[in-house]
């Protein structure tokens, strides 16, 4: 039986508290928290990691709700990376309880982005995190291939691939390679759908995955066979923002659709 949990960008207009709410009124059993800024620039710090005032309101959502935090983003890794804050990211990710870190591979050197994989993995496992690679297709870590040379050649326990639904449809990842991932590999997934055809530069896929991914059945991804292909208890994240319709439709709205169009997907393979 999946966990399913609100990823961040799903609700992305709410605070981290809110979040948590809408989490439990919707039905999910986690949240994903976003920490640090996903984008080089435009997108403003996140006080979740700095004051305590607020970690203290979101731990006591968390306490009151039942509900957990799977993941917590981003670490982008660079060809240059501060550690000391990485470090603070992930003290900041055991004192919420989460057990997933989203990282991105920024560097294009594969032998120095290994390295320092290595060494996050290192680091979060001080804090009994999981460092989960995302595969995107702009990035250094375009594919599934890539990312799981990267894991592997690393060697930590506690390093991971992130599947997300969107990536695997845009990338040059076959559901069969998805199904092959050794089971320790995958610690959670993402899911959503997106429309096919579609722009295949790098600005149309950043701007699709950011802001116009679609719910589960709506689009042309073969969700249907992913849902298969992953194992049955791995956790989903429900990742799907959705800005033009967040002006029509509040963040609670959008979070139950989100969760019920991937129950669907998940019945309809025999996953729930």
């Amino acid at each position: 039986m999946h966990a399913l949990s609100l990823a961040f960008l799903t609700t992305f207009e709410v605070g981290p508290v809110e979040a948590v709410r809408i989490a439990a009124k919707a039905g999910y059993q986690m949240v994903g928290l976003r920490i640090l800024p996903a984008a080089a620039s435009g997108e403003p710090a996140y006080p979740l990691l700095t004051d305590e005032n607020v970690l203290k309101e979101v731990r006591s959502a968390l306490a009151d709700t039942g509900v957990s935090v799977g993941d917590v983003e981003i670490i982008r890794l660079k060809a240059e990376n501060d550690w000391d804050l990485f470090a603070r990211f992930c003290e900041r990710c055991e004192a919420l309880g989460a057990r997933h870190v989203l990282v991105a591979g920024d560097d294009t050197d594969r032998v120095r982005l290994t390295e320092s994989f290595a060494r996050f993995c290192k680091l979060a496992g001080r804090h009994r995190l999981t460092a989960d690679l995302e595969f995107m297709p702009w990035t250094a870590v375009p594919d599934l291939k890539a990312a799981l040379s990267i894991v592997e050649a690393a060697g930590h326990e506690n390093g991971g691939v992130l599947v997300d639904a969107l990536h695997y449809d845009r990338s040059a990842t076959t559901l069969e390679e998805i199904a092959a991932l050794p089971r320790g590999r995958v610690n959670y997934v993402q899911f959503c759908d997106g429309a096919v055809p579609y722009d295949p530069s790098d600005e149309g896929l950043i701007r699709i995955a950011r802001g116009e991914r679609l719910f589960p059945g709506e689009g042309g991804i073969d969700l249907l066979g992913l849902a298969r292909a992953i194992p049955k208890d791995v956790t989903v994240s429900v990742e799907i923002p959705h800005r033009a319709l967040a002006e029509k439709v509040d963040a609670l709205g959008r979070a139950e659709m989100a969760i019920a169009a991937t129950r669907a997907i998940l019945r309809a393979a025999g996953h729930l």
